[in-house]
């Protein structure tokens, strides 16, 4: 049986991000936009202006685009919130994802594509029949095992279940990045202790914090494994993406809007690569260990499977911040870029560089490029290192703006 390619859902929280998103291979791409979005505190704002160029952006190279608008909205909101609906429709936008039925309303009379958000914690067979009434797409949660993924798509084949398009009610899950302690997300930490809420996109992720448990009547501290003790490892599900497929996903998401180009680039690179590898029967260990190695070295808490194989509970980070296996230093900005030769001019603004030092340039119109200069042109000289206020050129092949940013790339311990 030849087995169904699934949709490569990527994050997007800026044009870097967009360009590496599609660069890399995916399929669609979804953002948010003003505050009325899950990442409002921790990216710079997509504003309601950009949506036309996010949708012609994606629409010239065949990638979907949707928008998400999942956070819990008050009548305050009622305003924006369907202005947003309303651009959506008039620019293009293939879907909003959405939990609020006070967006699915504006959806409805807008004719506008709804997706089922994962606040929405569809966890059953029961909930997709009631939202196929509404929506295409339903994002399940994220507590779900894939045996119970695999019995939701069977079933909505045998019982053919359909969306208000007519279609199959597809299904879509979170394949990799961070997740939260709460299910499906819905924490009031943040909102107890800073009255920042994280189901308005304010988190400012108490649980990432070392803690420690004292016994109160006795003041004795109590002896736990790891100090942070609410913050889970990251999700990571490329070692089985060949079950994930069998198991009829539809739409195999990332997580990871406030990340990265870079990030963006690896993640939707790797997940690309291992799909196709199932699909073509060519997916084997040796390629899963060296898209774990290339996962490795963008944002990362560590790994685990998720709640996919059964786990009760999740396994915690040992670490504040990123465990990931490289880091980028901030080198230089792009202050002119030659087309015709296809040469770009940088302005070392810190530190140095020698020759065959890995570099990174992250450009608004272009994504994440890695680069390797074996001769390092300095002032238009040969040279083997350029210090601050060194100009250096090298040949690339994509566009860049000036503005665009050059980084140097090193290992960490994590």
């Amino acid at each position: 049986m030849k087995l169904k390619r699934p949709e490569l859902l990527a994050p997007v929280g800026s044009f870097e991000s967009l360009h590496a998103a599609i660069r890399a291979g995916a399929d669609s791409i979804y953002f948010g936009v003003e505050q009325l979005n899950m990442r409002t505190k921790s990216i710079p704002a997509i504003t309601v202006d950009d949506i036309e160029e996010v949708a012609v952006i994606c629409h010239t190279h065949g990638v979907k685009a949707y928008l998400t608008l999942n956070t819990v909205l008050y009548d305050y909101d009622m305003q924006l919130a369907t202005k947003i609906v309303q651009e959506c429709k008039s620019k293009g936008i293939d879907g909003v994802i959405a939990s609020d039925f006070a967006v699915f309303e504006m959806c409805r009379q807008a004719a506008m594509p709804l997706h089922i958000s994962t606040q929405a914690n569809v966890g059953n067979l029961e909930s997709v029949m009631f939202f196929a009434q509404m929506a295409d797409v339903v994002v399940l949660a994220r507590e779900l095992t894939l045996k119970q993924v695999a019995h939701i798509t069977s079933e909505i084949k045998r019982r053919d279940i359909r969306g208000v398009s007519g279609e199959l009610m597809k299904i879509e899950t979170f394949v990799h990045g961070a997740l939260c302690m709460a299910v499906s997300g819905k924490c009031y930490l943040s909102l107890h202790e800073k009255n920042a809420s994280a189901n308005r996109g304010a988190c400012v992720q108490n649980c990432r914090r070392p803690y420690e448990v004292t016994d109160l009547e006795t003041g004795n501290q109590l002896l736990i494994d790891n100090e942070y003790i609410m913050s889970p490892k990251d999700l990571c599900t490329i070692a089985f993406t060949d079950e994930l497929i069998e198991a009829g996903i539809d739409v195999f998401k990332i997580e990871g809007r406030s990340k990265s180009a870079e990030y963006v680039y690896a993640t939707v690179s790797s997940y690309r690569a291992a799909i196709d590898a199932v699909v073509d029967g060519t997916f084997d260990q040796d390629k899963v260990s060296y898209w774990l190695t290339e996962l490795d070295k963008v944002y990362n808490r560590g790994f685990w499977d998720g709640y996919f194989m059964g786990k009760k509970l999740g396994e915690w980070t040992k670490n504040p911040g990123s465990a990931a296996s490289e880091k980028k230093i901030y080198l230089a900005k792009c202050t002119k870029y030659y087309p015709k030769i296809k040469v770009a001019e940088f302005l070392i603004e810190n530190g140095s560089l020698k020759a065959d030092e890995p570099l990174l340039v992250l450009g608004r119109n272009t994504g994440a490029d890695k680069v390797n200069l074996l001769d390092l042109v300095v002032n238009g000289l040969k040279s083997d290192q350029a210090n601050r206020g060194d100009k250096i050129t090298f040949p690339i092949g994509q566009p860049l703006k000036s503005g665009d940013k050059l980084y140097k790339l090193v290992t960490s311990d994590g």
